[in-house]
């Protein structure tokens, strides 16, 4: 058999190239061949899906503190950059930790200018994990000397990564509750949206407000959309940069995973986008997931690793029980 390893994360448990070393090594014991192509949709782990960083600059963080954040630089001009590095909720310890109308995407800028003065010609920048509602301002703020980032005429492109469709003003309500803002504050933050994308077409004549996607990351899709970057959907993107249709036409079978499988999974996620790209392909997909609903379960073949194991060694032994799960699928096959 060969095999093509192609997960996301599992969040809380292992990165996605974690799971796609447990996928080969199972692969590997049974006798088949296993390519590793961990992936991403444009949220946490887009930088680790190409390799991880192999720079580091100084930025803000959303709270105003200085950190290092990662990212990368290839040697085709390609840079990616993942704006939980500098901008991510994680990096305030949290909601509880987050002052969300305050927080700031300056951090994000500094990094996508630090790969452009550093030669970058195109810029993927994925969008997960963000502490911010500042509708990209901070960032715009740092690159408007760049722009237009949309790669006409010699200047660089910016592709930012998604997986949402939300509009600009839309950001606070849909995603401000999770980022720690409070619920009397939603119509002010969404005001404030309003006015960040009246202000962006005045300056830059660009419309911002019902741009798909253009919400995404407290609206940073939106004012990176202003300077002329481009809001692509993340998986597409990602599984095109890393070559995903070219090893689907030499493998048998795709095993993916993430920690939770439910309907959601299908819509712009890793494991809905190898699912629909391995059946174009006409090659079986397995999905090995910490946990499952019964509607994503219905949608594609599923090893729950909960259900299997209990939640304790799903948890806590996470690579073993995949691994398990690899050796008997390829067993079942041999047998069939």
């Amino acid at each position: 058999m060969r095999v093509l390893a192609a997960p996301d994360k599992f969040r809380g448990s292992l990165s996605a190239a974690e799971v796609a070393t447990a996928i080969a090594d199972a692969a590997i014991s049974c006798g088949s061949e296993c390519v590793e192509l961990p992936l991403a949709d444009g949220g946490e782990g887009t930088l680790d899906a190409f390799g991880g960083a192999n720079r580091w600059t100084e930025v803000f963080a959303p709270s105003g503190e200085r950190v290092e954040a990662g990212w990368r630089l290839d040697a085709d001009g390609r840079a990616v950059v993942e704006m939980a590095r500098a901008s991510g909720l994680a990096l305030v310890g949290g909601a509880e930790g987050n002052d969300a109308e305050s927080a700031s995407t300056r951090g994000t800028g500094e990094l996508i200018a630090a790969a452009l003065r550093e030669g970058a010609k195109r810029v993927l920048v994925g969008l997960g994990g963000s502490a911010t509602t500042d509708g990209g301002s901070g960032a715009v703020a740092e690159l408007e000397a760049f722009a237009p980032l949309d790669g006409s005429d010699g200047n660089p492109e910016v592709l930012v990564c998604c997986d949402v469709e939300t509009v600009f003003s839309d950001a606070a309500r849909i995603f401000g509750p999770q980022k720690g803002v409070r619920p009397d504050r939603i119509d002010q933050l969404t005001d404030r949206l309003r006015g960040i994308a009246a202000e962006y077409r005045r300056r830059f004549g660009v419309d911002v407000s019902r741009l798909p996607g253009g919400g995404a990351a407290g609206g940073l899709a939106g004012g990176l959309a202003a300077l002329g970057a481009r809001p692509v959907s993340g998986f597409d993107t990602i599984a095109a940069e890393l070559g995903v249709r070219d090893v689907l036409r030499r493998v048998d079978l795709v095993i993916t995973g993430e920690g939770k499988l439910d309907p959601g999974s299908f819509d712009g996620k890793v494991v809905g986008g190898v699912a629909r790209e391995a059946r174009r392909h006409d090659v079986e997909v397995l999905a090995v997931v910490g946990t499952a609903s019964t509607e994503g379960a219905a949608r594609i073949a599923t090893r729950d690793l909960t259900a299997e194991f209990g939640s304790r060694r799903a948890w806590r032994e996470t690579a073993g029980c995949v691994r398990r799960c690899v050796i008997d699928r390829l067993g079942q096959l041999t047998k069939e």
